[in-house]
């Protein structure tokens, strides 16, 4: 009585290439991550890393926070920068967002 309302299940036919089919798909997803996410990422950081292992001072750099200085003082993990004549702060090395080109400041 009630198959009216319900209609009755039929088996799908079967068979390797819906196996395959998934195998394929899960690959390509793995592929566009990979080039599209991760290799992107992994190269931003490999730069960001040997840009400031180069910092030294008297390099005009920017933080992230868009500060322009120049640097007075470099260590392991912070370095001194000069904001101003006569004043300076103590940052990351992690914050910096680029090296400027010499005498970027003078003409700001």
């Amino acid at each position: 009585m009630l198959d009216f309302f319900i209609s009755p299940a039929h088996a799908q036919a079967g068979g390797a290439g819906g196996g395959i089919a998934q195998i394929v798909m899960l690959v390509g997803f793995v592929l566009i991550f990979y080039f599209l996410l991760w290799r992107p990422q992994a190269k931003r950081a490999k730069q960001h890393k040997q840009l400031i292992s180069n910092l030294d001072k008297g390099d005009e750099i920017v933080i992230g926070g868009g500060m322009l200085g120049r640097i007075t003082k470099v260590s392991d993990e912070f370095l001194t920068m000069e904001i101003a004549e006569g004043t300076e702060v103590n940052v990351q090395k992690n914050a910096v967002a680029a090296v400027l080109p010499k005498g970027t400041i003078k003409s700001i």
